[in-house]
């Protein structure tokens, strides 16, 4: 990890946290004894068996105790702290018990709603977000009756605090989600600032893909007695078939394209080192006839918001990033990741394939080596043991295939009190567009975002502007790309 200019002073090397303890972790939720809300939750989302985070975690969690745990995303971290934060909130108390610090709004919004589903059958109780690309004025209306739990960004939190919409004085439980991350984008004063606002007679709860020298002196700063947790993710997933392939430096574009076109995933990911390499492989792609978006620090909320719901919804097929911007993402059955460049870091590698391949599903990763990084693949051998070089496949010159769907952009939202339902019922009723043509629907404040086929998008596109969904005319048109 880089370490930021404002991060807290190394740590001694003497551990200050407690090691795993050696007994044998549950394999099932249901040996856990949680409440039967709680556990009615877990079976409506077929959730049953334990990830080894999980497994490790919740007895620790659910005594009270405060954790300093090592895990990146996908490894079911959310679950075992929800299921920890969910135990501890009383809803007969209309104040804030429970906050969950994140890097970024993607990931701010992904852990309400996953707390939200966890919380599906705890009556009355409230999860709020609170993180940028609105503003503060449209979030206070939801804190005028405190929240039970709040997730949200380090300098939102802040400026809610400032303003006197938000009290932590009854906060029971904290957790920092992707510490790492945040030390990375400079939080550290943020955060300081944010717990200072909070009991100090608390359970704090710390997630980070390293352990850094940084994150040790975070966890000696603002826990106690925490103990560690580390589970070994030394190794991609099994579910994961890695490929390698040795490429000429001058023609990386056209082993790019013939990868893409020979594997033709419904989904990839290509990873790259910095902002200039994204802008220059999107642009290639692009030129070849690739449905491509590109995703970098330069995007403002809208547009990044944009790029995700295209490639969750199919009218994307290739996403280009790089690590910093995809952070904290949970782009679901991801079918394949591409690494333009390999990483100086084993681990930052293992991050990134780690996109792919969860949930029992199936995942490819390709990685483009040049001569010049083979200093880099043997530190992979070194780590993971010998890798699996190929020959890249023959270039047909067929086109790509374009994708499946298209986005439409309708404006209105959540503050239009619209619903997926709504839109759903409107578009196979009033306007007459088959069920099987529409695809995801994603609802934000002011738009909403509907996949439809891309053969009879334009179909759609020209009912929804003639008619009326709940009695209203709403202005629509198609999201495409931006260079």
């Amino acid at each position: 990890m880089s370490a930021c200019t404002n991060t807290p002073p190394p740590a001694d090397p003497a551990p200050a946290e407690r090691p795993t303890e050696p007994t044998e972790p549950p394999a099932s939720f249901a040996a856990l004894g949680l409440s039967p809300a709680l556990a009615r939750a877990l079976a409506a989302l077929a959730y049953t068996d334990a990830t080894p985070i999980q497994a490790r975690a919740l007895p620790a969690l659910l005594r009270g105790e405060d954790v300093i745990a090592q895990a990146r995303t996908g490894s079911g971290k959310t679950v075992a702290f929800g299921l920890a934060l969910l135990t501890r909130v009383d809803t007969a108390l209309a104040v804030v018990q429970a906050l969950v610090l994140c890097p970024t709004r993607e990931l701010a919004d992904q852990v309400a709603a996953e707390l939200r589903r966890l919380a599906r059958f705890i009556a009355n109780l409230r999860v709020v977000a609170l993180a940028g690309g609105v503003p503060v004025r449209e979030q206070r209306p939801a804190l005028i009756t405190p929240p039970h739990v709040v997730v949200g960004t380090p300098g939102r939190l802040l400026d809610h605090l400032a303003r006197g919409n938000l009290d932590l004085q009854h906060l029971r439980a904290l957790v920092l989600d992707e510490a790492d991350r945040m030390l990375d984008m400079g939080f550290i004063d943020q955060i300081t600032d944010v717990l200072a606002r909070a009991p100090v007679a608390r359970q704090t709860l710390l997630f980070s893909a390293t352990y850094s020298p940084e994150i040790r002196a975070l966890s000696r700063a603002f826990q106690r007695d925490p103990l560690a947790i580390t589970v070994d993710e030394s190794r991609p997933s099994v579910d994961l078939e890695q490929e390698f392939f040795l490429v000429d430096p001058h023609d990386k574009h056209g082993a790019l394209t013939a990868l893409l076109l020979h594997h033709d995933p419904e989904s990839a990911l290509v990873f790259c080192q910095t902002r200039a390499d994204v802008r220059e492989v999107h642009a290639g792609l692009v030129a070849r006839g690739f449905t491509a978006l590109a995703l970098h620090g330069e995007l403002d909320q809208r547009q990044r918001d944009e790029v995700l719901v295209r490639l969750a919804n199919k009218s994307c097929a290739v996403l280009v990033a790089t690590d910093v911007a995809a952070r904290g993402l949970d782009i679901k059955g991801l079918a394949a990741v591409i690494a333009w460049e390999l990483p100086s870091d084993p681990d930052l590698h293992l991050h990134r394939v780690g996109r792919t391949g969860r949930a029992g599903r199936a995942g490819r990763a390709f990685a483009l080596c040049t001569p010049a990084e083979r200093a880099r693949a043997r530190a992979l051998e070194g780590a993971w043991g010998p890798l699996r070089w190929s020959d890249l496949p023959a270039a047909t010159g067929a086109p790509p295939r374009p994708p499946a769907m298209t986005t439409l952009i309708l404006e209105g939202g959540r503050q239009d009190k619209l619903r997926p339902g709504d839109l759903l019922g409107a578009l196979t009723g009033e306007l007459g567009l088959p069920a099987e043509i529409v695809g995801k629907i994603d609802i934000h404040a002011r738009r909403s975002y509907i996949a439809i086929r891309r053969d009879r998008a334009a179909l759609a596109l020209e009912r929804i502007r003639a008619g009326k969904i709940k009695g209203r005319s709403y202005r629509a048109r198609a999201l495409t790309s931006r260079a």
